[in-house]
């Protein structure tokens, strides 16, 4: 034997038969404050700011960037890594 029962309820009065609480004043508040805090960090993720924080601070302006980028390119290039090799004697 095989029963069907179709409820047809909005999730409201499904909410209110089985006696969960109303959760949506609670989820209104905190999608404003997410919202909030999205606009107010929105300007952390304009490209000149991703430079400032990603980069270090002695790089200011685009030639010390330059610099800084083809110093980097010539370490890696010349497998120098700033560490002395320590199977190397000193000289």
């Amino acid at each position: 034997m095989k029963v069907t029962v179709d409820v047809d309820c909005t999730p409201e009065e499904a909410r209110a038969f089985l006696g969960l609480p109303d959760v949506q004043p609670m989820q209104q508040a905190l999608l404003k404050q997410m919202q909030a805090h999205l606009s107010a960090n929105l300007g952390a993720m304009e490209p000149e700011a991703l430079l400032k924080t990603w980069l270090p601070t002695q790089v200011s302006n685009i030639g010390a960037l330059q610099d800084f980028f083809w110093s980097q390119f010539a370490k890696a290039a010349s497998g120098a890594t700033g560490k002395s090799d320590p199977r190397k004697p000193q000289e």
